[in-house]
């Protein structure tokens, strides 16, 4: 077996964002990192809100039972740890202006961070080589893999064990180790002990003592950072065990199996209902608005009158809209002709209830080169999005909140 190291696609020339913009997406961050977090202390509400889902979709039931298991056992570990990223797109609004709605939030294997720290340096330096130096002074610093790794190195230092390593959950085959070795290095840098294991190596090596400590290959684990586990061909029934001794265990999960659900699509579907949000943030009218800037139009396709109109309005404009599976990791969205040919199958059965409807997004495009192996480097029109990181954890009580940026 021959392994092959090469470069991630990427751009040749930074996109441009328009300012007032780049800062709203800063600005919400913070808000997002707290609604993610009061959505995973609600099991009433993750119990309404996925209701239909997981009577449909078994990848998402499965997830659910074992969120019901841990909440009959009792969590025992009171850490928590947030890694998110939010994603947002540019509309184009009629006026010529462009607002910020987002696309989705991601609150399992986040990506990127790591990559996304170096790409400034890069575009510096092209910028350069092309005569743009004035261009290159404004591209931003940026380094998502430290802040990471600081939200990591935080709930480590609280688990409280020098021996304890955070074990990174990762696939066989990973394409993207690059993007995890950069947030990896940072937390050696502090000296931190980092391990790589499979879901297999825990189903193996992997069990709990007295004290429900995990323990895998002998070492004793702080912190399971999933960067594997978001999609159904990530287990076989051995993983969805070792999954449930994970979040049975004291360590700390980034997610555990409550946040993991938060990040669900049919979750962010249920927040654009009127008073949703003003549940989470009662009295707190400026941060509702903020949050509620940034929604796309979610419509339901659960059964009865509300999601009728929803499949009635899809198939009358299909190319206004996207259909969305409950499924991360990207490449699982319809569009156009492809969603008159799924709901056609589904209008009249609960399997619509699987996927929510939202508005399609119109930015604005850009022109740049595309980097990709084997592609030809050809000026190529592009659609970008903006993904912004959050890191937050939250110890032994709702109001001890530490928010990393």
């Amino acid at each position: 077996l021959t392994s092959v190291v090469t470069y991630a696609p990427f751009t040749l020339f930074p996109s441009p964002v328009p300012k007032d913009t780049f800062h709203q997406a800063l600005a919400v961050q913070t808000h997002y990192n707290r609604l993610v977090d009061k959505i995973s202390q609600d099991s009433s509400f993750l119990e309404e809100a996925l209701a239909t889902t997981i009577k449909v979709d078994d990848f998402t039931g499965r997830l659910f039972n074992i969120y019901r298991h841990v909440l009959q056992e009792g969590k025992i570990q009171s850490i928590v740890l947030g890694l998110n990223r939010s994603d947002y797109m540019l509309d184009q609004n009629g006026d010529g202006s462009a607002s910020l709605k987002q696309i989705e939030i991601n609150t399992i294997a986040a990506s990127f961070g790591g990559l996304a720290s170096h790409t400034p340096n890069v575009h510096r330096h092209i910028l350069k080589v092309a005569g743009r130096l004035e261009d290159s002074k404004r591209i931003l610093d940026n380094n998502p893999s430290a802040g990471l790794a600081k939200g990591l190195a935080k709930a480590w230092e609280l688990y409280g064990s020098e021996r304890a390593v955070v074990l990174y959950l990762v696939e066989e085959l990973q394409r993207n180790i690059f993007d995890h070795r950069y947030v990896e290095n940072e937390l050696w840098k502090r000296n931190i002990p980092v391990i790589r294991r499979q879901f297999e190596d825990v189903a193996k090596t992997g069990f709990l003592d007295q004290d429900k400590r995990l323990f895998v290959d002998g070492r004793e684990v702080a912190i399971v950072y999933f960067r594997n586990g978001y999609m159904p061909q990530n287990y076989t029934e051995q993983n969805w065990e070792a999954r449930l001794m994970m979040e049975r265990s004291m360590a700390v999960k980034c997610p555990d199996i409550s946040t993991h659900l938060a990040g669900t699509k049919k979750v962010q579907q249920e927040l654009a209902r009127p008073g949703v949000l003003e549940r989470f943030f009662p009295g707190e009218p400026d941060v509702v608005d903020q949050i509620r800037a940034t929604f796309a139009g979610l419509y339901t396709l659960d059964m009865g009158p509300e999601g009728d109109k929803t499949v009635a309005m899809a198939l009358a404009k299909p190319d206004q809209f996207v259909l969305k599976p409950q499924r991360e990791g990207g490449g699982n969205n319809l569009y156009g002709a492809e969603i008159c040919q799924v709901l056609e199958g589904v209008k009249q059965s609960t399997e619509r209830m699987a996927y929510i409807l939202m508005d399609k997004v119109q930015p604005r495009p850009v022109h740049n080169y595309l980097l990709r192996l084997g592609t030809p480097l050809k000026l190529s029109t592009c659609l970008s999005e903006l993904g912004v990181f959050g890191a937050y954890v939250r110890y032994k009580d709702p109001s001890v909140y530490i928010p990393m940026w």
